[in-house]
């Protein structure tokens, strides 16, 4: 398994466990950049500097009471991961018709892109199951 992938799987595991703003700072090169497609929450395309992704991070832990990862399949091609995931969100709060400590499932592509052993860019393609 190569180091980037390794990264990866430490990465969402720290997600998993609750991780979120200066936790997860390690994992993103201080110049990242992440990229969310439309999706059912978010409905325009998003861009986050690391700083926003912190912060996000942080209002995630309000919505959510807790988070799961399952990796499907994963792709190494050079210094880029692809996994393709199921996530798992147990929310805190009542989204749609899902009440608060039921669960959210999605569908996620994700592509990481690694400079100096850091996430420098990453760009997830989120499928959510209706609520």
């Amino acid at each position: 398994m190569s180091n980037h992938l390794q990264t990866v799987r430490q990465f969402l595991e720290a997600l998993n466990t609750g991780g979120s703003g200066s936790s997860l700072q390690d994992f993103y090169h201080p110049e990242a950049l992440q990229v969310e497609y439309p999706n059912t929450l978010t409905k325009n395309l998003t861009e986050r500097d690391l700083p926003a992704l912190k912060a996000a991070s942080e209002r995630g832990k309000k919505v959510l009471s807790g988070q799961h990862y399952e990796i499907v399949r994963s792709y190494i091609a050079g210094d880029t991961v692809i996994i393709e995931a199921i996530w798992t969100g147990t929310l805190a709060i009542p989204i749609g018709q899902i009440p608060s400590g039921g669960e959210m499932k999605a569908w996620f592509a994700q592509f990481f892109e690694f400079r100096d052993g850091k996430i420098f860019r990453q760009r997830n393609y989120d499928c959510f199951e209706p609520f």
